[in-house]
Formats: C-alpha cells, sequence, structure tokens
C-alpha cells in the first residue's frame, strides 16, 4: 500500500499491494540466505510505500527470529511518523529522543526508532546498550550520517531504504556500505497501476548561468536567492502559477529564505492566500502553518528545505519548482510531495522553473539505479551543464504575450537557418540580426496606436530577443558571455530607433 494518510487509513486495507508484497519477499529472500552481518540497500519511489513495508518487515523478522529491531531515521518527525506505523502493526516500540538518557526498560520493547545522532551520542557515552539487535533499518539511507552507527551493529542485518540510492556526498559512495541494491517497482508502474497521481510538466526556460556551484556540488543558496528574487524571475512564477494552477492548492519550493519571502510578499499582494515556511518558524508556528495549508483549499504555501522529507500533504495539486538543483535526491523527493493519489485526485501539476526535468528528466521517466548505485562519479560527471540545456532553449511566445502581437501573423523567426542561408550567399553575419530587428519592429507598430505604445511593446520582446541573440551567437562558434550581453544591449537601442523611424514614416503615409 502507498504511504498511510488521513484519506487512506492502514486499519481499513491490512493487507500490503501485490509489488510491496513482491518487495517484502525479496528482502526476506536475502535475510535467509545472506550472512547475518549482509548489508541490502533498498530502492522504491517517494509514495511507493516504504514505511509501510520497513515497518511490516520489523514485524515479520521479530516473529521469525525473535530478536531486536533497530530503525534509524535523521529527522524527530520521522521518528514520530515511524513509531506511529509500527504501533498499527502491533509492534512493542519505543522511541530513542533526546529524552531518553538511558534504557533500563530496554527488554520490554522489540524495536526502538532512533536518531542517529542521539543514538550515537548515547551509545558512545555507554548510557544505552542494546544487545541482541538482528536487524538494523535505515531509512533516507543516502544520508550519510548513518554511517557512524554500523561498527556498532556489526553482527546485524542491515537493510538500507531510499528512493534514491545516491549518496549526498559523491566522496562516500553507497557501494562502500552496502553490498547489493535491490530495486523495487519505478514510478511508471506505480502511476499506470494507479498507486501514484499522473503527472503533468511545465518547463519555463531559465538563464542558470549566474549560479555558482558549492563544495557540496550544488547551487549555492546566495546565487539561487540573487537569480530568484529578481523581478523578471518573480514575475515569471506568478505568470507560471496563474496559467497553471490558479484555485489549485500549491506547493512552491524555493533554494533560499529571502527568495521564499519574496514570493509570498508578492503573492498576497496579489491577494491570494498564501503563507511562507522555513527552518526558522518554530513547532507551534509550523503546526499552525501546515494545519491552514491542509484546510484551505486554495492554499498557497512557499517554504525553503523544510518539507522534502517527513511531510505528507495528499491534497497538494501542485508542485512548483521555483529552483534549480543538481540532486537527483532532492528533485524526486521535491516532486514526491504532489504525487500522492486520492479517490478525487488522480493528476497533478509540475511547473520546472530551474531546467530540472532538462537535467534529470521526467518525473516517470526509466533510470538506471544499479547503474547509478555501482558508478555514481559517472553519472554525476554526465550530467548536462547549464550551457548545453540553455544551447536547446527555443523561445515560444506565451499566450498573454501573443495576444498583444494579435495583428502579426508570423511572430517567430528561424535564426540557425537564417545565418545559414546568409554564409550561404557569402553575406555577413550581421545581416540576420538586421532581419530580425525589421521583424520586431512591424510587430510593434502593427500592434500599436502611437509611438509609446510600440516602445512599449518592444520591451515585452527583451526575453525573445535575448533567446535569438543566444542562438546566433552559437551560429558564430566562439563569442564571450560580454559579445553576447553587449549585442542584447545594442539590439534593443538600434530596435527602439527603428520603430521610431518605421512610426515616423507610418505617420507621413
Amino acid at each position: 500500500m502507498s504511504e498511510i494518510t488521513e484519506s487512506t487509513p492502514y486499519d481499513e486495507a491490512k493487507e500490503l499491494y501485490e509489488y510491496q508484497k513482491q518487495d517484502l519477499d525479496a528482502i526476506f529472500d536475502r535475510i535467509y540466505n545472506k550472512p547475518p552481518h549482509y548489508h541490502l540497500l533498498y530502492q522504491l519511489p517517494t509514495g511507493g510505500g516504504k514505511t509501510v513495508i520497513f515497518c511490516e518487515i520489523a514485524r515479520k523478522y521479530i516473529e521469525k527470529f525473535q530478536k531486536k529491531v533497530i530503525i534509524l531515521t535523521h529527522r524527530i518527525e520521522l521518528c514520530k511518523q515511524t513509531s506511529k506505523m509500527l504501533d498499527i502493526f502491533n509492534v512493542k516500540n519505543k522511541v530513542i529522543n533526546s529524552d531518553v538518557k538511558e534504557l533500563p526498560d530496554a527488554k520490554d520493547y522489540s524495536c526502538f526508532v532512533a536518531m542517529v545522532e542521539t543514538l550515537k551520542n548515547r551509545l558512545f557515552d555507554d548510557k544505552i546498550f542494546l544487545d541482541d539487535v538482528g536487524l538494523v533499518i535505515v531509512d533516507e539511507a543516502h544520508f550519510n550520517s548513518f554511517r557512524k552507527l554500523f561498527n556498532s551493529f556489526k553482527n546485524s542485518f542491515l537493510l538500507g531504504v531510499t528512493a534514491t540510492p545516491l549518496s549526498s556526498n559523491v566522496k562516500l559512495p553507497m557501494y562502500e556500505n552496502y553490498q547489493e541494491l535491490y530495486v523495487g517497482h519505478p514510478i511508471s508502474y506505480l502511476v499506470n497501476q494507479s498507486y501514484l497521481a499522473k503527472a503533468k510538466t511545465i518547463s519555463y526556460d531559465v538563464g542558470l548561468t549566474s549560479l555558482k556551484i558549492g563544495i557540496n556540488g550544488d547551487y549555492t543558496i546566495k546565487s539561487s536567492d540573487d537569480l530568484y528574487s529578481n523581478f523578471d524571475m518573480q514575475d515569471k512564477l506568478f505568470h507560471a502559477y496563474m496559467e497553471h494552477s490558479f484555485g489549485k492548492k500549491t506547493l512552491i519550493f524555493n533554494s533560499g529564505i529571502r527568495s521564499s519571502i519574496h514570493v509570498m510578499e508578492s503573492f498576497k499582494k496579489k491577494g491570494l492566500d498564501v503563507m511562507h515556511l522555513d527552518n526558522t518558524n518554530t513547532p507551534e508556528e509550523r503546526k499552525d502553518i501546515l494545519n491552514w495549508f491542509q484546510k484551505t483549499p486554495n492554499a498557497i504555501l512557499t517554504s525553503v528545505s523544510i518539507l522534502t522529507t517527513g511531510f505528507d500533504e495528499p491534497t497538494v495539486e501542485t508542485i512548483i519548482l521555483n529552483r534549480a538543483t543538481r540532486s537527483l535526491t532532492l528533485y524526486f523527493q521535491m516532486i514526491g510531495r504532489g504525487s500522492r493519489r486520492l479517490h478525487n485526485k488522480e493528476t497533478f501539476n509540475i511547473i520546472d522553473l530551474g531546467n530540472n526535468a532538462a537535467r534529470f528528466g521526467l518525473w516517470t521517466d526509466p533510470i538506471d539505479w544499479q547503474q547509478i548505485f555501482r558508478s555514481p562519479e559517472m553519472y554525476l560527471e554526465n550530467l548536462q551543464d547549464d550551457a548545453t540545456i540553455e544551447k536547446f532553449f527555443r523561445y515560444k511566445m506565451p499566450d498573454q504575450v501573443r495576444a498583444l502581437f494579435a495583428n502579426s501573423p508570423v511572430v517567430s523567426m528561424d535564426i540557425e537557418e537564417a545565418h545559414r542561408v546568409a554564409v550561404q550567399n557569402n553575406l555577413r553575419p550581421k545581416v540576420v540580426l538586421e532581419a530580425s530587428m525589421e521583424q520586431h519592429a512591424n510587430m510593434c507598430i502593427d500592434n500599436s496606436e502611437t509611438l509609446n505604445q510600440a516602445k512599449a511593446l518592444s520591451k515585452i520582446l527583451l526575453e525573445d530577443i535575448e533567446c535569438r541573440i543566444r542562438i546566433y551567437t552559437d551560429c558564430l562558434t566562439q563569442c564571450s558571455k560580454n559579445y553576447a550581453s553587449w549585442l542584447v544591449e545594442d539590439y534593443q537601442v538600434k530596435l527602439t530607433m527603428l520603430i521610431g523611424k518605421k512610426f515616423r514614416e507610418k505617420s507621413w503615409e
């Protein structure tokens, strides 16, 4: 069964789904036939029911072997959720949190759920002694903090569980800690069998070459905040929301607090029902905000980091990636927040404002997890860089902009073809830009009654101009960024002059 929600209580459906039973049998086949200290990694997509499966594994293991089970998590919310699920499975368990200093009643429990840091501190301080542990289950196993505890359970079967078997630190690959990867059913299967909702992905081309990559391999928060806080990106986000998600419950992911607060403020000014959440909110504030989000049908929640794991709100209808990431794990975690299926929800939207789908593929695209597990460095090295992705951008005029140029039957131009023809006829390359300016000027004149209106329309064409210049400079093969930027500025100046000239000629006529 998929993740438990209030809409699908486990008490009403005790049976696991067939694909979950298959995975359960495959895992126990390893438990029965591999050495007691074997390390197995299990992959299943977000929404596939990992928590349900490993709680049933814990129950069955305790029943079969009469040994204790430890479940490790990296967040206190996951500890609580796992403990509640174990209660449903009638597994007597105890959470080892910061309040638990010793375990005098350890013999009374067959399963323990612990934060990795808390358990490490208690074990190293000899405050807690756990004997007869036969199975250790590691939730969200791609995080590296769990490695520090592995030596404490050298004789236990170790089961890592993750949706993305790619280490959060490329220098610490998962194959160093796990001897085998078992891959569960893919996202496409879960969608086709109606376990998960179908996704519609709407991607917007975004120039990301200003972003810097930090030591963790992902884009830095500062460079991302700078880009996504600017007016153009905020305007693009608003129009994307209005066109594809207006009136739908929407979850927006941002890379930094500054850009997320900008989103909240700009959406509020438009009269939309929106709130902001990040890790600086108190537990009480977070609870109030999430309660509001759950109960408000058209709510917009703009957030940073905090809702990628341990959060399940099945009624989310749209996920907006208002950020770029180079983390495959984060990409799937964000999208997974909208993939829950309900009786009245069969689909959800993904609005991508970070070229993420171009970088990783669509959410349902097949992925060779075995190859990623064996050769993570190769996978990361083969990710397309931003310059390569942007090379294939082609501007598509939005409907609301196209309506402003209703009197122009043609508003596009094949710059590559125009350049090819110019070269073939031994013409200088700049005739391509001159022809492009001529078209843009005519578009502005034909759809305006005054010169000021025509000039205002030319400003709206900036994104189209930037795209044409980028394709043009690619045709020239060797152009610096500064030269490309200068060409855009020069184009705008000359376009304004050409509009003025054409408008005067039109007036004389």
